[in-house]
Formats: structure tokens, C-alpha cells, sequence
């Protein structure tokens, strides 16, 4: 009942609903992992479609976003109390540059959805500081983000700067962003590639689950 509630809430962007609705789950026995997937990211990926089709814009978008916020907010301290094992260890944030930050976050959060540890390391990130966090956090994905044509190619710059270290291939290296394709991907030495954040999760599992059989 309240998960329905929740999903209306964030398409609304109603982030007081969504608080509200968020605490009655929990309080009503509801897992984190149930409210993140059937009431905040089924809204995420909706309002997604609705944006694709430009049936809304940017300003629903966001208010969308930050009700989400507000729910994922009540949910982090759940997630570390059910999530005994991480599934991984993920490093992501946007190339140096680009300040934007909402499809890397929703990344981050669906990510965190299937069971991944998160460390996420903001916008404007440059490629020494995207290999040293995977190195000291013992990384298995690192996820790079970029929104704009001028800084995708910092992208590659920031895989030669693994590359150059020795440490290449420690890592899988996922990119993605609005104007990433999957040849583009390809041809700057990506290992995966998704042009959707609820996807990205389900690429980013099953290739962990891939390596470790």
C-alpha cells in the first residue's frame, strides 16, 4: 500500500509525502530493498521514460530526484543492517570538467539497490583521483560519469591513467552518460557500458557474478 504511495510521491515530487511514506514502510515491516525498488527507483525509472519522451523536463526531473533523496535518506542506515556482504565495491563519479551529478546518482543509488558498497567520489573528478580511490578502497567497478561533448574524452584520459599505473586491469571500467554510446565505450577501452541507470545495476552484478564462477 505505502509503496504505491511512495511511487506517486516522487513522480509528484512531493518530498514530504515521500518522508512520510517512507517511515510508515519501514514502520510496517517493509525491506529497505522492497521501498528502494517498488516505490523510490520504480518512480525514478518512470519519470526517466516521461523525460526520454519529453513529456517532462528538467525542473520535474529534479524535483523528482531530491523526493527521492529524502526517502533514500531514511533508508541508508536499513541498508547497512541488512547488507551483511557486499555483492562488490563500486568508485564512481563524473570526469573532471563536468559538475553534473543527477545520472550519476541515480547510478549510485540503483547500485547500491542490488548490494553494492558505494564510494562515491562527487563531479569534477580528476584521473589520479578515480585510480587512487579504487586503489584504496579495493574497488571492483569503477564507474565513470560525463553529461557534456566536451569533457567525454576525459574518459579516456582517466582509463590511460589506470593504464599507465599497471593497474588496468584490476578493474572493470563501466562509463555511461547521455551522449555515451556503446562504440564510443568500445573505442576508448570501457569495459561496460549502459545507457540507463536501472541497467547499469543489473550489468555491474552480473558481471561480478560472471567473474567469480
Amino acid at each position: 500500500m505505502y509503496l504505491e504511495k511512495i511511487d506517486a510521491a516522487v513522480q509528484e515530487g512531493k518530498a514530504a509525502e515521500v518522508k512520510e511514506y517512507v517511515q510508515k514502510a519501514i514502520n510496517g515491516g517493509s525491506s529497505a530493498a522492497d521501498i528502494l525498488n517498488n516505490g523510490l527507483l520504480s518512480a525514478m525509472g518512470i519519470i526517466g521514460e516521461k523525460f526520454t519522451k519529453n513529456e517532462i523536463y528538467v525542473p520535474e526531473v529534479l524535483l523528482a530526484a531530491r523526493a527521492m533523496n529524502v526517502g533514500l535518506t531514511l533508508l541508508e542506515p536499513l541498508f547497512e543492517v541488512e547488507d551483511n556482504q557486499p555483492v562488490g565495491k563500486i568508485v564512481i563519479g563524473t570526469v573532471k570538467g563536468d559538475i553534473h551529478d543527477i545520472g550519476k546518482n541515480l547510478v549510485a543509488m540503483m547500485m547500491k539497490g542490488v548490494g553494492f558498497e558505494i564510494h562515491d567520489i562527487g563531479v569534477n573528478v580528476s584521473p589520479e583521483k578515480f585510480a587512487a580511490k579504487a586503489e584504496e578502497v579495493g574497488a571492483d567497478i569503477i564507474c565513470i560519469s560525463s553529461l557534456l561533448t566536451t569533457t567525454m574524452v576525459n574518459m579516456k584520459i582517466v582509463i590511460d591513467e589506470f593504464v599507465a599505473r599497471g593497474i588496468r586491469d584490476k578493474y572493470f571500467i563501466m562509463v555511461g552518460g547521455a551522449l555515451i554510446t556503446s562504440q564510443f565505450a568500445k573505442q576508448i577501452g570501457a569495459d561496460l557500458f549502459s545507457a540507463e541507470a536501472g541497467a547499469a545495476a543489473e550489468i555491474a552484478k552480473s558481471q561480478i557474478a560472471a567473474r567469480s564462477h
